[in-house]
């Protein structure tokens, strides 16, 4: 198949559209089931790539979530605690322990549930069962993988009343080193993003702490991947095997770290007692669970727990969460990765991340003001490394 024409490209009134290889091949895809659109094939090749990368980089399964071009969560394949499972809404998935991929798209979609809610899925390998029985429970749009086993296949199949997007990807495709693209009937050419992202990209430490644990080494290529297909200004912060906050998109590069940090403790704090003891109202469907919960920890937390309205939402009405009690929840947090896609112009990045737990950073370095960001880093005992390579992803 060379071309692959679309409903529409992306908003109703852009017609034509489609997908094709100029060059005459044959598409690097084959479309299983369902219609996918030109938003659906933008996040699935983009997201395709991330995955593909993060295996290759760190030699364990992954799983992403895509939304508008950008991932909400990545990670790799390790197993969930008692407490993440449950904060991830799979602790009642049959056979999740036994499956790497299903773990990884467990942490992926669980990050940030109301960013990941109608998603586009990527997965570095074969979709098996499990993998398959998380995703037919979640309102999602589509998935791109290499393989899938029969039994994932039928499971897949049957979402949105079997018009469920399913694409499978040549995994051995390789593009073009010149990509292009138009923008306003202007042609744009430019070399293929290829710079590989592995251990060696993390050497030059340039703080007095050059401590770098493996598996800390892992979050920060985790969030450096994240990064390379995410749309810029960016920043990830990454833990435990999975990106826990993206900010995406923004033109400062400060609002890029409060952005993913007040994501990375959302997360944590969705793991905390207090969150995970909620007595929901029956009826309370999951999509309402997490806009409840993201009230509950929110400053507008009235909305959820007032008179009046806490009883179409809970069971049992939850003391608040006092913004007290979250600051000494979150104060524990430390461990955390964070990477950048450009420098850190001003040290305010690395104090805004110190009250997020962080404790390693990977940036290119590269601005006037490294010295004072470097001094910022010392200053918390943060190891800091400059990778020497911006990310950025338009």
């Amino acid at each position: 198949m060379n071309e692959f024409q679309l409903k529409y490209g992306c908003n109703p009134n852009q017609k034509p559209a489609r997908i094709f290889m100029a060059d005459g091949s044959d598409l690097p895809v084959e479309i299983l089931n369902g219609r996918p659109g030109y938003i659906n094939f933008l996040d699935a090749f983009n997201s395709w790539q991330l995955v593909k990368e993060l295996k290759e980089a760190t030699g364990m399964v992954a799983a992403t979530s895509f939304k508008h071009v950008s991932p909400t969560s990545a990670a790799v394949g390790k197993k969930l605690s008692p407490a993440l499972k449950q904060a991830c809404f799979v602790d009642d998935i049959e056979g999740l322990d036994d499956s790497p991929l299903a773990c990884a798209y467990a942490r992926a979609r669980g990050t940030d549930r109301m960013s990941s809610f109608g998603d586009w899925i990527a997965l570095s390998d074969e979709c098996d069962e499990v993998t398959a029985n998380i995703i037919k429970r979640e309102v999602s749009d589509g998935i791109i993988a290499p393989a899938y086993t029969p039994e994932a296949l039928a499971i897949l199949k049957s979402k949105k009343k079997g018009a469920y997007n399913i694409v499978k990807i040549d995994p051995a495709y390789i593009p073009a080193e010149i990509e292009r693209k138009q923008v306003f009937g202007v042609t744009f050419e430019q070399g293929r993003n290829n710079y590989k992202i592995d251990r060696s990209t993390l050497d030059h430490i340039v703080t007095k702490n050059k401590d770098l644990p493996a598996d800390k080494a892992i979050d920060l290529i985790i969030a450096l991947i994240t990064l390379k297909y995410t749309q810029s200004n960016s920043v990830c912060f990454a833990t435990d095997g999975q990106a826990i906050g993206v900010g995406a998109g923004q033109q400062s590069r400060i609002h890029c770290t409060r952005l993913a940090g007040q994501k990375a403790d959302l997360w944590h704090l969705r793991q905390s007692e207090k969150v995970l003891s909620l007595q929901f109202a029956e009826g309370v469907g999951r999509p309402e669970k997490n806009n409840i919960i993201d009230l509950y920890l929110s400053d507008e937390a009235d909305e959820v727990l007032a008179d009046g309205v806490w009883q179409k939402n809970f069971a049992v009405r939850p003391a608040p969460f006092t913004r007290e009690e979250k600051a000494e929840y979150l104060a524990s947090v430390k461990g955390v990765s964070l990477g950048s896609d450009a420098f850190f112009p001003f040290s305010d990045n690395i104090e805004r991340a110190y009250k997020s737990g962080v404790s390693y950073v990977a940036e290119p370095g590269g601005s006037v003001r490294d010295d004072l960001v470097i001094e910022a880093a010392d200053a918390h005992n943060i190891v800091m490394a400059f990778t020497g390579m911006r990310l950025f992803h338009h």
